[in-house]
């Protein structure tokens, strides 16, 4: 079958960063789902893992963990899906991505695409959706019902990247308002146009662009961008008692001391951990992709495809790669069709 893979860990500008190569097919076993491939997306984590370091692969490794497609086969134990079921899913960062032709990925964390949707958006969806999910109701325990978060505040630093636009929909729906950071009025539209109530700017300090909001602080944080550079700023800006979560790692540790006083939560989201440690809660991923789904098809929810490009193959997810390295992608960039 036909991937794109990378042996060496370089710079995305290197010829040889990304390579078009031939695989064999993979069997499905277990409870695994062999997927015919037709969409995927590109995320930060893509980026993230092929980043120049001094490593080479003794055989070639496919990245890549948003796909949308259509099950070709079904291990023995599979009880969800059949074939021909058109899905959605992440993955697990664990195995091998999803670059490539066919792709098997464990039915626990696959859900079956939204009707409504094309390929390419659908792919736009699982990780960013699945990230959003259990960062605000499962890290930050948020009421999904409206009625339980009359008057409350998040403040989502990121609002208009991959999980931001994602999430704040999520937010929204659940009854909170959401305050998005943004720095470019592009950014800031996009944001709104997903969910967001105001913008402020992260350049900025947060707490005097709260108050002219008129907001004295934010009941919960969800963090998407640079964890480290506001962690200050966000141990300012959240209530007594209030909740902060975030998804991007640091490379120093970070000053817990500062919630004390408010006695403020903080927690990470890794949205991988199930898949990576096999939880006894795994398929929860696959129940909340469906639900996802549902609201897609009822019309509650959105795709957050921005960009399309086309075909699946190593110069194509170059582009796709440097655009995420840029720091100024909005939404999601999905690549389709082999």
């Amino acid at each position: 079958m036909r991937a794109v893979a990378l042996e060496r860990y370089l710079p995305i500008d290197h010829e040889d960063s990304l390579l078009d190569v031939l695989l064999d097919k993979p069997k499905p076993e277990g409870r695994d789902l062999l997927v015919r491939v037709k969409a995927v997306s590109v995320n930060p984590v893509d980026t993230k893992v092929r980043a120049p370091k001094d490593r080479v692969e003794p055989k070639p490794r496919v990245l890549g963990w948003d796909v949308a497609g259509i099950v070709e086969e079904v291990g023995p134990e599979c009880e969800l899906f059949v074939p021909g079921d058109e899905v959605y899913y992440a993955g697990s960062i664990a195995r091998p991505g999803g670059n490539s032709e066919f792709h098997l990925a464990d039915e626990r964390i696959v859900g079956h695409k939204p009707r409504t949707l094309d390929f390419a958006e659908a792919a736009a969806i699982p990780l960013t959706a699945i990230t959003a999910w259990e960062g605000l109701f499962d890290r930050l325990g948020i009421p999904p019902e409206p009625e339980k978060n009359a008057g409350r505040t998040i403040l989502m630093i990121g609002a208009a990247g991959g999980v931001g636009s994602i999430a704040t929909q999520l937010a929204a729906a659940a009854g909170l308002t959401v305050i998005g950071t943004a720095s470019r009025p592009e950014s800031a539209a996009w944001a709104k146009e997903h969910g967001a109530a105001y913008t402020i700017d992260h350049f900025e300090p947060f707490v005097p662009q709260l108050q002219a909001l008129g907001f004295a602080n934010a009941d919960y944080i969800f963090c998407l961008n640079d964890t480290k550079r506001h962690w200050e700023q966000m141990a300012e800006a959240i209530a007594p008692q209030g909740r902060i979560c975030s998804i991007v790692e640091t490379d120093s540790p970070l000053n817990l001391t500062l919630l004390k006083n408010k006695s403020a939560t903080f927690a990470w989201e890794f949205m991988f951990t199930r898949s990576s440690y096999g939880t006894p809660d795994m398929i929860e991923q696959h129940r909340l992709l469906d639900e996802a789904a549902r609201r897609i098809d009822a019309g509650e929810l959105r795709t957050t495809l921005a960009k399309r490009l086309s075909p699946i193959n190593a110069a194509t997810l170059k582009e796709a790669h440097a655009l995420i390295e840029s720091g100024r992608a909005i939404g999601k960039i999905v690549v389709e069709g082999f």
